[in-house]
């Protein structure tokens, strides 16, 4: 075992929770769980070990190899997991985030779009890796339940999927969330890079839309910006 690389083919889960999320949604995906050899064996350690038997995943008790791949110290379960690919699903509510670049942030709408039931995300290239451990961890397990799939451009997405009706979150919008009333589905909401934004193509494209705060700050966070979209538009189904 060695320290994540893009290149692998292989990636991990850090903790209980995420690899129990991981045994769960993606049992076929396993290849082994490590466990800590000095891990205390409780009621949520042995249900995860049971799992894995009545599955035929292997356990292995490794302190080293542990250690060797982990950053923290407090980690005491690794899942490992062989990298997949999966397909969005046409016609259904789609969250699009063109070129994101933060792990944390990644992985964080993830876990945001799982909390309010959408399943569909799609990434447009560069961006970051989504298998990448903290991208894993920051999502809590989320990933393994959710269709992400990678487009090399937004056109190859639109021409994929321009039966959604569209809503590009940018600043130049023509209309606040907070004043948008008949939102259609299903739909597609468009998120840039964490500093740059979307460009002013996106202002052709479908209902563009700005989250109106105070003059206080000069922006919100993506993932926060995210959330607010998903509720106001999720608040009625």
């Amino acid at each position: 075992m060695e320290k994540y690389k893009k290149d692998l083919d292989i990636s991990y889960t850090f903790g209980i929770f995420p690899t129990f999320e991981l045994l769960k949604h993606k049992t076929k995906y396993v290849q082994k769980v490590l466990i800590h050899e000095k891990l205390n064996i409780t009621k949520d350690i042995q249900e995860l070990i049971d799992f894995c038997k009545q599955n035929n995943i292997l356990i292995e008790y490794c302190t080293k190899q542990i250690e060797k791949i982990v950053d923290k110290e407090s980690t005491m379960v690794v899942g490992v997991f062989s990298k997949f690919d999966s397909i969005i699903e046409k016609n259904q509510n789609h969250i699009v985030l063109v070129n994101p670049s933060d792990m944390g942030n990644l992985g964080t709408i993830l876990r945001t779009a799982l909390g309010f039931n959408i399943s569909n995300i799609a990434i447009i290239k560069p961006c970051v890796d989504i298998f990448n451990p903290k991208v894993v961890r920051a999502s809590m397990g989320a990933l393994f339940s959710l269709n992400i799939q990678l487009f090399d451009s937004f056109d190859e997405y639109y021409k994929e999927n321009a039966n959604n009706n569209m809503y590009p979150f940018m600043l130049k919008a023509s209309k606040t969330l907070q004043s948008l009333q008949d939102k259609k589905q299903p739909f597609s909401l468009i998120f840039g890079n964490e500093g740059s934004g979307l460009d002013d193509s996106f202002l052709n494209i479908g209902q563009s839309i700005i989250i109106k705060h105070s003059h206080n700050i000069d922006s919100l966070n993506l993932a926060i910006s995210i959330a607010l979209a998903l509720y106001e538009f999720t608040k009625n189904i």
